[in-house]
């Protein structure tokens, strides 16, 4: 059983046990997030898609650790004049391990 989710701007395919980094969500290090957005479910064979969504189908994980991506450099330049900038960024997620499909 699978099910295609969508958090933070983005669709994801998870099975149950699936580890997964996603966008940040605002939740404490242990607790459990249910999500509601699911697109698409497929049970013992059968693909049941939604218009957008699928009625009554959650998918609950449980969140392991916030963090931050690694570090990339932002550097912009012009040559020959004397333009330079450079600027780092570090991305946050929340990382998930999926728990259980209520389909």
């Amino acid at each position: 059983m699978y099910a295609i989710i969508e958090t933070g701007g983005k669709q994801y395919k998870v099975q149950e046990g699936d580890t997964l980094f996603v966008e940040k969500i605002n939740v404490e290090e242990g607790d459990i997030v249910t999500i509601d957005n699911v697109l698409a479910v497929s049970k013992e064979g059968n693909l049941t898609l939604g218009n957008p969504l699928v009625d009554g189908v959650k998918v609950e994980a449980k969140v392991v650790e916030q963090g931050k991506a690694k570090k990339i450099i932002i550097f912009k330049y012009k040559p020959k004049k004397d333009y330079r900038k450079k600027q780092g960024h570090r991305q946050p997620y929340t990382k998930l391990i999926i728990e259980k499909i209520n389909a």
